[in-house]
């Protein structure tokens, strides 16, 4: 049996099979930048992208880990910062997984869409209301292909109720009441 060659088409639909869940990684545009709660900057402050190659790698110590492409304006920040946040969207919140998939980020189009964020006592920014916000500190990166693999090590994690938005074949999804 001949194979054909894998196209990169092939691939992303192939992968596309796999339903995750849709998160908002984050950091401070500055490093070890601290704001104040309420602060009409936050937003000018704090960076985003979307993810949704955040996998759980160990639970002793809790470790997780996301891939950032290389040409991600989050790589330099994730590099300079020793901490980033994880915030798990909820099922409402397709339209900040779509804003936080560009690279240009304005306060303007933030206060648009109602985005507000919670910084840290270490100075994290994590988007508030969201199903899951996760601090951790980086403790590896790994350069493999096209991605840099970022080891975190999971320092806090705070839960909220609601439902996940999920993303399987190339679309956004919700999960189905049981029958």
């Amino acid at each position: 049996m001949t194979a054909t060659p894998l196209t990169v088409t092939d691939f992303r639909h192939a992968l596309g099979q796999f339903a995750t869940g849709v998160t908002v990684i984050t950091v401070p545009r500055v490093a070890g930048h601290s704001r104040t709660r309420g602060s009409a900057q936050d937003s000018a402050q704090a960076y985003g992208m979307t993810a949704n190659s955040l996998t759980s790698v160990s639970l002793e110590p809790f470790l997780i880990l996301v891939c950032v492409d290389q040409k991600s304006h989050l790589l330099p920040l994730l590099r300079q910062n020793l901490f980033f946040g994880v915030s798990v969207l909820k099922e409402d919140q397709r339209a900040y997984s779509v804003y936080f998939a560009q690279s240009e980020q304005t306060p303007e189009a933030e206060a648009k869409l109602g985005v507000r964020f919670r910084w840290t006592q270490a100075g994290i920014p994590l988007l508030e209301d969201t199903l899951a916000q996760i601090v951790c500190r980086v403790v590896g990166s790994y350069i493999a292909g096209d991605h840099t693999i970022f080891l975190g090590e999971v320092q806090t994690a705070d839960l909220s109720p609601g439902e996940p938005l999920l993303f399987f074949r190339s679309r956004y999804r919700q999960i189905a009441p049981a029958r």
